[in-house]
């Protein structure tokens, strides 16, 4: 596995566990529909959380969150509306972005509540 692949893999993992520290059930990983793929779908209370993982290995090139682009923003939004729909959930929808990056040995997380609107 290329190495890009395998940070992206364990900033998913950081994320996962850290979500689940802070209370919130994780429902599904890496869910797909069509041509998009949801990283990690959570829920915390009546709250359906879409968490968006951007891991990076330093900050040189910009913040992690910086790279979730209108397209991507709308795939999830297709997604989403599929697993609502299919699952007849009755809930709250926000969508998170969790940035991991590395310092040093270790990692920091930024979880963003709300990163981004659907239309």
């Amino acid at each position: 596995m290329a190495e890009h692949n395998e940070l992206g893999k364990l900033g998913e993992e950081l994320a996962v566990e850290f979500l689940r520290k802070e209370g919130y059930e994780i429902l599904e990983t890496n869910w797909r529909f069509q041509k998009a793929e949801i990283d990690i779908i959570s829920q915390k209370e009546n709250t359906l959380a879409i968490v968006e993982v951007k891991t990076r290995s330093s900050l040189e090139f910009g913040l992690p969150q910086d790279f979730v682009k209108p397209k991507k923003i709308q795939l999830l939004v297709k997604a989403v509306n599929e697993y609502v729909v299919s699952k007849d959930l009755d809930v709250d929808v926000r969508f998170d972005i969790i940035a991991v990056h590395k310092e040093d040995k270790s990692f920091v997380i930024e979880h963003l509540k709300d990163a981004f609107y659907h239309f």
